[in-house]
């Protein structure tokens, strides 16, 4: 591995960091800012008053059919979801990938745009927005669950492989970001997926209740749920919940990663107005059910089906793939991208190994 890798992030860029959620993350001592004003984060769509048009951040091709879908989850909350299907597909039944993320993003980015492309290769693909984000139903809005957004993942299998054009026997699931680690849980126990990539991947269970590189000290892991705790006193008595203060939304001084994603979630180059992360936010109380629910426990239940894990060379987040490879059993891979960063592998088509996919899945989903 490269050295850098191995790099923990510095105190300084720890402190700088330390607004609230990047990401959806609660770094080392966050201090949870409580009684702040309870404010819907969304952009004010009512939930599945579903977009038609193509609002995605990158181009429609002109070699895939698009559709707009919805389906409901096993809680009862109905996801909306894009459907690609490549346009020359001779009454076939096609091999099909379910992908979701990255955390706090919504299917218009980064799953969009690997759905596509992968489309353009042959397969059915499918990128929904999570509960309670993007066009996906849900109330609170902008809260995430370990539990119902890896019952997300199997939802999404759920529908596709009752599509006609589907082999059901032939799907593959991809999470991206924070989904990589919802992605890998997922398919941990729903033996339906025949193979999984996890993507410029996050743990955000580890994140969340130790802080970046592990770095949280008991007693701020302590402080942390004390403050979350009595905020649940404050969301009940004004009957909804307290957000966070916007995302990415810079200051000055910031540690690289987080201009990383500022370049990415702010910019033209893929902000989108009801993403979490393009100046929205998750409720403050959001990290609880994270704090002590580990969501890579049974990574090892994924073998034999094979798992490929992605990674930037340069990324802050490489870790959390080089240990979950470190846990999976065989079948298994770890590929490094050299010279990208953790932003890179949203939408860099240069560095996503777009051809390793398809060679992935066109492998194992036989």
């Amino acid at each position: 591995m490269n050295e850098s890798t191995s790099k923990s992030l510095d105190n300084n860029q720890l402190t700088t960091s330390r607004r609230g959620f990047i990401q959806g993350t609660v770094l080392a001592g966050t201090a949870v800012i409580l009684g702040a004003q309870s404010a819907l984060a969304a952009t004010g769509e009512t939930p599945l008053g579903v977009t038609q048009e193509w609002d995605k951040t990158f181009p429609q091709s002109d070699q895939v059919d698009h559709e707009k879908v919805t389906f409901k989850n096993r809680y009862g909350i109905t996801l909306a979801a894009d459907l690609y299907l490549p346009k020359n597909r001779d009454g076939e039944r096609l091999a099909a990938i379910v992908i979701g993320g990255p955390f706090g993003a919504v299917k218009e980015q980064s799953s969009g745009l690997y759905a596509q492309t992968l489309a353009e290769r042959g397969f059915a693909t499918l990128a929904f927005d999570p509960s309670y984000t993007g066009e996906s139903g849900g109330e609170p809005r902008n809260v995430s669950s370990p539990d119902i957004n890896t019952e997300d993942f199997s939802a999404a299998v759920d529908f596709i492989g009752l599509q006609p054009y589907v082999d059901r026997e032939r799907i593959g699931v991809i999470g991206i970001c924070g989904w990589g680690g919802m992605a890998l849980n997922a398919v941990a126990v729903d033996k339906r997926v025949k193979a999984v990539v996890a993507s410029t991947m996050y743990d955000m269970t580890r994140v969340m209740s130790r802080g970046y590189n592990d770095s949280m000290t008991a007693e701020e892991r302590a402080q942390t749920l004390e403050q979350l705790s009595r905020q649940r006193w404050s969301d009940a008595k004004n009957g909804s919940p307290a957000y966070q203060p916007p995302y990415n939304e810079l200051q000055g001084g910031e540690a690289q990663f987080l201009v990383d994603y500022h370049d990415y979630y702010m910019t033209p180059r893929g902000y989108h107005e009801r993403a979490v992360n393009s100046g929205n936010s998750w409720t403050q109380t959001t990290p609880l059910s994270f704090m002590n629910m580990p969501l890579l426990t049974y990574i090892e239940e994924i073998s034999p089906r094979p798992l490929l894990l992605i990674h930037g060379e340069t990324a802050h987040s490489l870790y959390f793939s080089e240990t979950a490879y470190a846990a999976a059993a065989e079948p298994k891979e770890l590929i490094i991208v050299e010279g990208a960063s953790h932003v890179d592998l949203y939408d860099r088509m240069d560095k996503i190994p777009f051809d390793r996919l398809a060679e992935f899945f066109g492998e194992h989903l036989i």
